[in-house]
C-alpha cells in the first residue's frame, strides 16, 4: 500500500507533467490526495520540494540503471551499447518525471538548480568516459568527446517526447536503432565535412 508521502509525490508528476508546475498549486495537489493542505506541508513544505524531490529521484534512477548497465567487463563498444539501452529504456518508461525534469528546471532555486545541474554533469561525465575510452582503443574514430555526449545524450533523451506504448515499435526495436546509430556513427566517423 503507497504511503502518503508516496501519493503525493505520484500525484505531483501527474499534475506537473499534464498542467506544468507553475499552473499546479499545492491546494490541487493535496484535494487529489485526498488529503488537508497542512497534511501535506508535513512532508514537503514547499512546492519547490516536490519539484526537487522529482528530479533529484529520477536522476538517481537513471545513474542506478547505468551502474547496472556497465557492471561486469565488457569491451567498450558493448559497454556504450548497454548504456544507450539503459538510458534509451528509463526514458520510455519515466516520460513523465523526465519531461517534467526538462521543461521545470526553471521553477528551482537557484541552489537547487546547481544541485540537478551537477547530478546531470556527473551523468555526462559517465558518458563521455565511456566515448574517450572507446576513441583511445581506436573503436571509435576521434572526435570532441563532449560534444559527441552531449549529441548521444539528446537524442537519445528525446524518445520520451515520442514514444508510444502502442506506437509502431517496441522499446527494445527502438533501442535497437539507437545503438545501430550511434555506434556506427562512431565507428565510422572519418571526419565527414558538409560545409
Amino acid at each position: 500500500m503507497p504511503t502518503t508521502a508516496n501519493t503525493i509525490m505520484s500525484v505531483a508528476i501527474e499534475l506537473f507533467y499534464k498542467k506544468g508546475y507553475f499552473a499546479t498549486s499545492l491546494s490541487d495537489i493535496a484535494r487529489l490526495c485526498g488529503i488537508k493542505k497542512a497534511s501535506l506541508y508535513y512532508h514537503y513544505p514547499k512546492k519547490e520540494d516536490l519539484l526537487k524531490a522529482i528530479l533529484v529521484n529520477a536522476m538517481q534512477a537513471v545513474a542506478r540503471v547505468l551502474d547496472e548497465a556497465l557492471a561486469g567487463n565488457a569491451a567498450i563498444d558493448v559497454k556504450l551499447a548497454r548504456a544507450i539501452a539503459a538510458h534509451v529504456d528509463f526514458h520510455i518508461k519515466h516520460q513523465k518525471e523526465v519531461l517534467i525534469s526538462d521543461s521545470e528546471l526553471r521553477g528551482l532555486s537557484p541552489d537547487n538548480r546547481e544541485t540537478i545541474i551537477a547530478m546531470r554533469k556527473a551523468y555526462e561525465a559517465r558518458i563521455q568516459a565511456l566515448i574517450a575510452e572507446g576513441v583511445e582503443a581506436k573503436v571509435f574514430a576521434r572526435t570532441n568527446v563532449k560534444v559527441a555526449s552531449y549529441a548521444i545524450l539528446t537524442l537519445c533523451s528525446a524518445v520520451a517526447n515520442w514514444y508510444r506504448t502502442n506506437g509502431p515499435l517496441t522499446g527494445i526495436e527502438i533501442i535497437r536503432v539507437y545503438q545501430d546509430l550511434i555506434l556506427n556513427g562512431l565507428r565510422e566517423g572519418k571526419g565527414l565535412r558538409f560545409s
